[in-house]
């Protein structure tokens, strides 16, 4: 923060103080420091402050001269030290001090958050004091993202003058339309810019960003169009968090303000019947590609309006790309196989954002094209290549609070449909009984996913699930409908490298007295740690023979009990 005294002839001195940000000097009133004078221009100069310090450019130095310590300044941007005095017109404004702002010396190098290179997009790398990653994706350095910042804003305030696009649309002019004026329209305010600009901040770069913010999602349409970005994270308007090969990082891009932020989330709900406001502050949402959006604002985000993307790959992943990023092994993946075409009941268990959708999705292309398959989803995301798919997607209430149809709703219609199989895209609540139910009546061959640790958690779990359905159940009678309908339980995580794994694949065998036994088929047996800080391990059985051998005897199909057998380093280990 700097405190300044503006010296007007005989007035009385005026004080003030100025937090970083960027402002403009003179005799307008679309200034932000308005002056009244001889010799001083509408827009005279302007002041940029950031946590580096102060730096002052004049905008026309030949007509109307700015002068810093009696020296005559051109329209580069030039440091101002604290005690600096300077003259514009008849008028002295002095830099009496700085308070609260870490400014750097000239020659002392400023660490930058450190950049992590993407293979098209991002160009060079930095190291941040605080640890956090960044991806570089406009190239516009931390320090003058508030000058385009509030080029932006001016330039809104300029394209809503000029341009009612709002009016423009209720008059039936098309989209195409529409968006060609507001390219042309922000074309021709970009064009006006008459400040001097840093070199990392073109004109282009201002376009840019003003079209995306007006006619579509503003940085997140960059995000989204980058196939190795697949989370994106906004924490308000500056803060744009993405996941980027398994981890987080900060990215370079911001929103223009908190109304940009919203006009985007209107943006995605609006074409689906949603609608957020103070009233209805949460919405669930998903975009043209099938990309899950969820976004929360004031007053239950107290950051600012947020908005979370798990993105939708445009091209399914497959079993080999699982082995290649050594997701899964091809033993495991050859007796998932098996267990599908078995009809197997198969629960997919693992966190928050570790892949069980995915693995989900991928299962589902082990189903014959023969049979009629029923998904049933919160928000759509399945990709089933089958011909015979019937897709249900569960609703939400309306402004009334009325038309809710849940999950549990259309698992209890599912069975009225004739399915040959049932998948389910996630267990979390009362559906869970009528799941179990559906698998022990002559549904059998059906998949799911579930939050959950561990397998023996995801026992636990779905019995906390169907606990939920509201009917007072005796334990026993839940616990003999898991083991009786549940075959196989495979575990994945999302290790701290970033990576995603299937660390167990597991077997209900029977119940024991009042418990649940289990037997592991195969597990992921962590060897070390790279250099580079990856995991280094491997798939291996332990042993253990599946139960229901005689049944892939009598299909006929070909399971070498061979892969049941564990390496010779670690027998008599992994029981």
């Amino acid at each position: 923060m700097y405190e300044i005294t503006i010296h007007s002839g005989n007035d009385v001195p005026a004080e003030g103080k100025l937090i970083p940000g960027t402002y403009r000097v003179g005799t307008s009133p679309a200034c932000h420091i308005q002056l009244s004078g001889e010799g001083i221009a509408p827009r005279h100069c302007q002041f940029i402050i950031s946590e580096y310090g102060l730096k002052i450019q004049a905008f026309d130095p030949v007509r109307f001269p700015l002068y810093l310590d009696g020296q005559p300044l051109g329209e580069e941007l030039t440091d101002a030290e604290a005690g600096s005095r300077i003259r514009l017109g008849d008028i002295i404004i002095s830099l009496d001090g700085e308070n609260g702002c870490a400014r750097k010396k000239k020659n002392e190098s400023v660490p930058q958050p450190e950049t992590v290179v993407s293979e098209n997009l991002l160009q060079k790398k930095e190291t941040n004091i605080s640890g956090v990653s960044v991806l570089q994706i406009s190239g516009v350095p931390f320090e003058h993202r508030p000058l385009l910042q509030e080029i932006k804003k001016r330039a809104h305030e300029e394209l809503i003058k000029r341009l009612d696009l709002k009016r423009l649309a209720m008059s039936g002019v098309s989209e195409a339309a529409l968006n060609e004026k507001a390219r042309h329209t922000i074309r021709e305010i970009v064009n006006e810019i008459s400040i001097q600009l840093p070199e990392q901040i073109t004109l282009q770069l201002i376009e840019k960003e003003l079209v995306d913010e007006a006619i579509g999602l503003g940085p997140l349409e960059t995000l989204l169009a980058m196939p190795e970005i697949t989370e994106v994270m906004v924490n308000g308007p500056d803060r744009i968090y993405v996941e980027y090969k398994g981890k987080l990082h900060l990215t370079d891009l911001a929103f223009a303000d908190n109304y940009q932020v919203l006009a985007a989330i209107e943006r995605i709900v609006s074409p689906l019947g949603r609608r957020i406001d103070e009233s209805s502050p949460m919405v669930d949402a998903r975009l043209k590609d099938g990309s899950r959006v969820n976004a929360i604002i004031p007053p239950l985000s107290l950051v600012g309006p947020s908005i979370t993307i798990r993105k939708f790959s445009k091209t399914p992943l497959q079993i080999p790309d699982l082995i290649r990023f050594g997701s899964i092994s091809q033993q495991i993946a050859d007796f998932l196989d098996i267990c599908v075409k078995l009809r197997k009941n198969i629960i997919i268990s693992g966190g928050t954002g570790s892949g069980k959708t995915t693995l989900l999705n991928i299962l589902s292309g082990f189903l014959p094209d023969t049979e009629r398959i029923l998904t049933i989803e919160d928000a759509a995301e399945l990709q089933l290549r089958q011909d015979h798919v019937v897709r249900l997607e569960a609703r939400p209430a309306n402004i009334e609070g009325k038309g809710e149809i849940n999950i549990r709703d259309l698992v209890r219609n599912a069975l009225r449909m004739r399915p040959d199989r049932i998948v389910i895209g996630e267990c979390r609540g009362g559906e869970a009984l009528d799941m179990l139910q559906a698998m022990n009546t002559g549904h059998d061959g059906s998949l799911t996913t579930i939050h959950a640790n561990s397998p023996r958690d995801c026992l636990s779990r779905l019995e906390t699930l169907v606990l939920m359905a509201g009917f007072d159940l005796p334990l026993r009678a839940i616990r003999e409908q898991i083991a009786s309908a549940i075959a196989i339980i495979v575990q994945i995580s999302r290790e701290k490298d970033g990576s995603r794994k299937v660390t167990h694949v597991s077997e209900i065998t029977k119940m024991e007295g009042e418990i649940i036994t289990m037997q592991e088929l195969f597990v992921f047996h962590q060897d070390g740690w790279t250099g580079d800080g990856k995991m280094r391990g491997r798939y291996v059985p332990t042993g253990s023979i599946p139960t229901f051998m005689d049944d892939v005897k009598r299909a006929g199909l070909n399971l070498d009990i061979s892969m049941f057998t564990p390496p010779e380093d670690l027998k008599g280990v992994l029981r």
